[in-house]
């Protein structure tokens, strides 16, 4: 009755949720979303600076997070270049001198708190000054330094960071006279810091809140009350309505939750004053050196000519396609079956070639790419940091193992699932995660799992190396039409990305790494002498040369890797250069070629044997039955799970990433896994139709999460549904997935178009791909 019933339910959730439904709904999201944000920037009337300033979150290890936009951590040398020949003077109380120091050791960490307390502190580094001016109350002392600037008389700053209130507290015991006569003052030095916000940058500081349990018997009459009061009193009066002195509160914010570490009570601990330095950072360098991950206080950039040409087309395609008009009928439209995850194809007609069929998918793949450009370029959706803990990892990995485990079912193909299905199943989900690991999280806490997932990139291409190897081996079909098909496939949404997004080829490393290890395989099987199965079969000869070549291929990798010199010249060569060159440096390429370099080798040697096994009747692959017999199969087991444990050791204990990368390409225990997943016949005949329709847009959910699942290159995270992270991650991943399954099938389609059989068109169109692609690195180079 159970297995009744759960077979019962599967059937009914199918029933009403298909691909297509799923799609549908998809796009009313997306369109409801992109009406909520536009109308939200544009009657908001507030925008990401002044996100940046005035509100926020700590995430944790005091990782402060703005509203709706990325804070970018500032550098040494960044700091120095965006404050080169600028001066900055921060103006107020110990609060401020507190501010002031967090500044400048973002420009030099070697500076120390030194110096009287209640005096003007300068500092110079190059040609960039950053003083601070004791002023601890507002008064005409501090109006006469202000009309000094305003004047012209003394040297105006670039930016003044203003702010004082707890000396009038004190001074004055509380009394309200002293916040009437705070107000007064305020009045009299407004119309000073609106002039000097004309030509300079002016923040005033609202108070940090006090931790009043442990002030000593002096700062009593400093309480949170007083605080608030007079930070009423600083908004009302300076914020007129031309709006241009600036508020900075966002360290107020992050103290509430921290002030309670203070020392004295009144200070702030360091790592919360630090907040409201790196905010100022962000709020005065974003516009100049524009961090990709530094989303606060950015405008958007302009078009690039790649991006102008990329959005010609599309129209142009648009205008055609609805000139032609709209046609229901589509030809070789994949049925997809989301129980058994298949995809039945429908016969095609030869000869029926409707224009309006590669018109509609590439209008469809022009919005798409709307999309991706309003989600990753436009100033439209938010964007937060990263910020990895435990919880948001594991749980929804657990939760996705277990609708996989749902859709699992007893294989009557049970080939189809042999070293598959758990491959796919790691790669396509648990690979997405990693991304949200962000850089500056402290190694310890992230390197063993990000092992363990170096483990499953090699095995895509573990898995690379045996499909292709099987199907040249056993098919013999070496023919430019198939591997045009396979290039296609594995490119055409990168090269749209790289036009619509303005990136580099090598940006999207995974592809070129891919690409790259077919031809190889494809140069290893086709040149002489081409040995295939067939050729083989009862003569060990021909056995012996295929080794040989694999040798051969596996001392062509040898050399490369300990040639980086050699390695690097030959792919800076133009036009090579352009596709495997990232901010025009070849170490990035060399460092993802070098760090899985005997994966696809690996996969074919492990193809040849195991279909030389299986020729030779030496695997027992009925259902339910062991792959060896007993003795072996349990040997090979034991051995198995002990290496994979004993790597899962080794990588819990990995304490430096370089050291561990180096290791990696020797100790990957891939061939482990799959014969843990393949020797057991019980393990072998499951198979799980959750997983196996994610594996076959694999491809696309690599790529497609770098802009529209994660934001800012991966840098961040996207944000559609602000202040829920839990519904925003649902909603965000539901729209993703079945973007990508949209992009796969408008690649399957139009391949079906660009590719044809025949040889003839298929070179004049290798000829104008050729050309076109020449083009665009022409103009990528000239911009």
């Amino acid at each position: 009755m159970a297995v009744l019933a759960y077979s019962l339910g599967k059937r009914e959730i199918n029933q009403y949720f298909s691909i297509k439904n799923a799609k549908l709904l998809s796009v009313a999201a997306v369109v409801l979303l992109t009406v909520f944000h536009t109308a939200s920037r544009h009657y908001g009337g507030s925008d990401t600076c002044d996100w940046l300033l005035s509100s926020g979150r700590i995430l944790g290890d005091n990782v402060w997070q703005p509203y709706g936009c990325m804070l970018h951590k500032y550098k040494s040398t960044e700091a120095k270049f965006c404050l080169r020949e600028k001066r900055i003077a921060f103006v107020g109380d110990s609060r401020i001198r507190q501010l002031f120091y967090s500044f400048i050791k973002m420009m030099n960490p070697e500076v120390k708190e030194v110096g009287n307390k209640h005096e003007n502190i300068p500092f110079v580094d190059g040609d960039s000054t950053v003083d601070f001016l004791w002023y601890a109350e507002v008064n005409n002392s501090l109006k006469e330094q202000l009309m000094l600037w305003t004047e012209g008389s003394a040297s105006k700053p670039h930016a003044i960071i203003i702010g004082a209130a707890t000396w009038s507290i004190k001074l004055h015991n509380g009394k309200s006279e002293a916040l009437f006569q705070y107000k007064a003052n305020l009045t009299a030095i407004s119309d000073t810091l609106e002039k000097l916000a004309e030509h300079s940058e002016v923040y005033w500081v609202l108070q940090d809140p006090v931790y009043e349990d442990v002030l000593s018997d002096s700062r009593k009459m400093i309480t949170n009350e007083q605080i608030n009061l007079y930070n009423e009193a600083a908004v009302s009066t300076l914020n007129t309505s031309k709006k241009k002195v600036k508020f900075l509160e966002a360290s107020r914010q992050a103290a509430m939750e921290t002030i309670s570490q203070s020392v004295d009570g009144l200070h702030l601990p360091e790592s919360t004053r630090d907040v409201g330095a790196m905010v100022l950072m962000n709020s005065m360098c974003n516009k100049i050196l524009k961090p990709i991950d530094g989303s606060c206080c950015q405008s958007v950039p302009p078009l690039s000519v790649l991006q102008k040409i990329a959005v010609g087309l599309f129209l142009l395609s648009i205008i055609i396609f609805l000139i032609l008009g709209y046609s229901r009928h589509r030809k070789s439209r994949h049925v997809p079956d989301v129980e058994s995850g298949e995809e039945k194809k429908p016969p095609v007609v030869v000869g029926q070639l409707n224009p309006k069929g590669p018109l509609l998918a590439i209008c469809k793949m022009s919005l798409i790419m709307l999309y991706f450009y309003l989600c990753d370029r436009a100033d439209i959706f938010m964007k937060e940091q990263k910020f990895y803990t435990h919880s948001t990892f594991f749980i929804p990995l657990i939760y996705i193992f277990v609708l996989g485990i749902f859709y699992s079912e007893n294989s009557k193909e049970v080939a189809q699932a042999h070293g598959k299905c758990c491959l796919n199943v790691h790669i396509d989900i648990l690979l997405q995660f990693l991304f949200l690991f962000p850089d500056e999280t402290p190694e310890q806490r992230f390197i063993p799992v990000y092992m363990h997932v170096r483990v499953l990139v090699a095995a895509y291409l573990f898995q690379t190396g045996y499909g292709h190897f099987s199907f040249f081996w056993l098919k013999g079909d070496f023919g430019l039409y198939r591997v045009c098909q396979v290039v296609f496939r594995l490119n055409f949404l990168v090269v749209v990305l790289c036009l619509v997004m303005d990136r580099p080829y090598q940006f999207y490393y995974f592809v070129p790494l891919v690409t790259f290890w077919f031809a190889v395989i494809y140069a290893t099987m086709a040149l002489w002498p081409q040995i295939l199965q067939k050729q083989a079969n009862g003569s060990a000869f021909w056995n012996l040369a295929l080794l040989l070549k694999l040798l051969g291929l596996l001392l062509f990798i040898c050399f490369f890797a300990y040639s980086q010199e050699l390695f690097e010249a030959v792919f800076s060569l133009w036009p090579v250069s352009k596709l495997f060159e990232l901010q025009g440096s070849i170490h990035e390429w060399w460092f993802r070629w070098k760090l899985d370099r005997f994966a696809v080798i690996n996969g074919m040697l492990f193809a040849f044997i195991y279909l030389m096994l299986q020729k030779c009747q030496l695997l027992s692959e009925g259902k339910g039955e062991p792959l060896f017999s007993n003795k072996i199969s349990n040997c090979l087991l034991f051995v198995s799970v002990v290496s994979f444990m004993t790597y899962s050791i080794w990588a819990s204990g990995c304490k430096n990433k370089s050291e561990c990368n180096e290791m990696h390409p020797y100790i990957s225990v891939i061939l482990a896994f799959i014969l843990i997943r393949n020797i057991p016949g019980y393990a072998r005949s499951l198979y799980s139709s959750f997983f196996a329709w994610f594996g076959k847009i694999s491809l696309e959910l690599f790529i497609c999460q770098y802009h529209i699942w994660l934001a800012a290159d991966t840098k961040g995270i996207l944000v559609l549904i602000p202040g829920n992270p839990t519904l925003n991650i649902i909603v965000s991943t539901f729209i993703f997935v079945c973007v990508a399954h949209e992009i796969s099938q408008i690649t399957n389609d139009l391949a079906q178009v660009a590719i044809p059989k025949e040889s003839r068109p298929l070179l004049k169109r290798l000829l104008g791909a050729g050309v076109f692609l020449v083009l665009v690195l022409i103009l990528s180079q000239n911009e």
